[in-house]
């Protein structure tokens, strides 16, 4: 039974929550291309994403929370919350599903910050 993009892009954050980086590079394509634009780096190929995610210094096992997806044809967009217990983050990925796998990644990393005082009177705070 073919999947969804949306369903591949699922099964992906599901195999990130093993924290078994090689599992869940399975839903790549071999010559899969992600892009973190804020620290303007790419990562080529799966092995370069097992590698680098198997490399980063964590504080515990990394837990992730889907919080919203969004689809368009073989377009998926991912809000995901991640934790090692100590780091807070938040990943807003883009994702191109091609032949039932994840071809392509374009991945932000959002920081909070402080809202500017003279909007004060304009906004009221997040919960």
């Amino acid at each position: 039974m073919k999947q969804n993009p949306a369903d591949i892009v699922k099964e992906y954050w599901n195999r990130m929550q093993s924290n078994d980086f090689a599992y869940a590079a399975e839903m790549f394509s071999d010559q899969v291309v992600i892009d973190w634009p804020q620290s303007h780096e790419r990562i080529t190929g799966k092995a370069n994403f097992i590698a680098i995610n198997t490399e980063y210094p964590a504080n515990g096992r990394w837990e992730f929370t889907l919080e919203e997806i969004v689809c368009d044809g073989n377009k998926v967009v991912t809000v995901v919350l991640i934790t090692d217990s100590v780091v807070q983050a938040k990943a807003i990925t883009f994702s191109t599903i091609e032949n039932g796998l994840i071809i392509q990644q374009t991945e932000y990393w959002p920081e909070d910050y402080p809202a500017p005082e003279n909007r004060k009177h304009l906004v009221e705070p997040l919960k």
